[in-house]
């Protein structure tokens, strides 16, 4: 249990500067895939079946999209802003699939800051192993809250 343990939260937003980036490279391995699969019971074969994808216009397993959309979500909860951000919106667009095996370089930069608010804007791009820009995208993130520190013994229970 996560009580009692105090977590260091992400960077609140008068910390966060438009024209920040962040860089992330993942290989997509089998094992991943075959993680997420078994956690959703998506048994789609367009991500599994090497005799079924070689009969579609992809010729190849593909990677689930939203496995990439929850890449994207790591790097916001774990670097930009960091923990305790929270995704409000999200569009990202899919412009060519990725297989099995693939090296995707993620890029992300604050585009726009809105201190009154409490939310940021987050443009993202990915590319393949060739260059090819595979994923564009632009989320919008409200980074952690101020919090302040519980005193007391209420919660020496837990």
């Amino acid at each position: 249990m996560l009580l009692g343990k105090k977590r260091k939260l992400g960077r609140q937003i008068g910390e966060i500067t438009i024209g920040e980036k962040l860089s992330l490279t993942e290989k997509i391995e089998d094992k991943d895939i075959l993680l997420y699969l078994g956690l959703t019971n998506d048994a789609n074969p367009l991500y599994i079946q090497h005799d079924y994808a070689s009969q579609t216009p992809y010729e190849k397993p593909l990677v689930p999209s939203i496995m990439l959309t929850g890449i994207i979500t790591a790097a916001v909860s774990k670097y930009l802003p960091g923990p305790g951000s929270h995704i409000l919106k999200q569009e990202i667009e899919f412009l060519k699939p990725i297989y099995h095996y693939s090296i995707v370089q993620f890029m992300f930069e604050v585009t726009e800051v809105f201190i009154d608010e409490n939310k940021i804007i987050v443009q993202i791009v990915a590319v393949n192993a060739d260059e090819e820009k595979v994923l564009d995208g632009k989320i919008t993130v409200c980074p952690p809250c101020k919090v302040t520190p519980i005193e007391g013994k209420a919660l020496e229970n837990f």
